[in-house]
């Protein structure tokens, strides 16, 4: 059992983390703007927090096991997140990622395929950016885990599979729910496999 602090846990993504986490019996630090929209679960201590306030933040990360950060990151700034994990002391960061930076074929990243909605293009880049400042950071046990290309609602089925850089397609595109994306997510937390790394998660 983890005592794990969760970065955007009403969100859409960040509720089903928070979901399994709880389920899997850890305990969570929920932190959101507004603590109302914070499913009521097992183990689960709602705390208001700002994503960009460093010093409200880092000192509702202090003393835990890991921190998870759920948030957009055109409403994040990743040198305000990395600052409070580093000043927390806490050494273990994942991130909910995004399919933009993957690759589609060596040195081809999804954001830049002709079809690529113009609309998502400014969430994608800022992961691409979010994700390049990762890369430089040395002094965290950090993970990055890319959804696929469609990240919805749907069911946990448990059923997945998992890749590096490289986009995961199947027969009908390339999906995963919010629901096994957190199984994927909380697995890591539990068994490091991809740390200072990224991956992908899809079915």
């Amino acid at each position: 059992m983890a005592n794990v602090a969760l970065i955007g846990a009403s969100g859409d993504a960040g509720s089903r983390i928070l979901a399994e986490l709880s389920d899997r019996g850890h305990r969570v630090t929920a932190i959101a703007r507004h603590t109302d929209r914070i499913a009521s679960l097992p183990g689960v201590t709602p705390r208001q927090g700002d994503a960009n306030d460093q010093q409200v933040l880092s000192a509702l990360l202090k003393g835990h096991d890991a921190v998870i950060s759920a948030v957009p990151f055109t409403a994040s700034n990743v040198k305000i997140l990395v600052g409070a994990v580093r000043d927390s002391g806490v050494t273990r960061y994942l991130v909910v990622g995004g399919a933009g930076s993957l690759e589609v074929s060596p040195g081809e990243k999804v954001i830049d395929q002709p079809d690529f909605p113009e609309a998502y293009k400014p969430e994608a880049r800022a992961g691409s950016e979010f994700l390049d400042f990762l890369r430089g950071v040395d002094d965290l046990y950090w993970t990055f885990l890319s959804p696929s290309a469609e990240f919805v609602p749907g069911e946990r089925t448990g059923r997945f599979r998992l890749g590096q850089d490289t986009l995961l397609t199947h027969a009908e595109g390339s999906s995963i729910s919010f629901e096994d994306y957190a199984i994927a997510l909380v697995d890591e937390l539990e068994k490091p496999a991809h740390v200072r790394q990224r991956f992908t998660v899809g079915y």
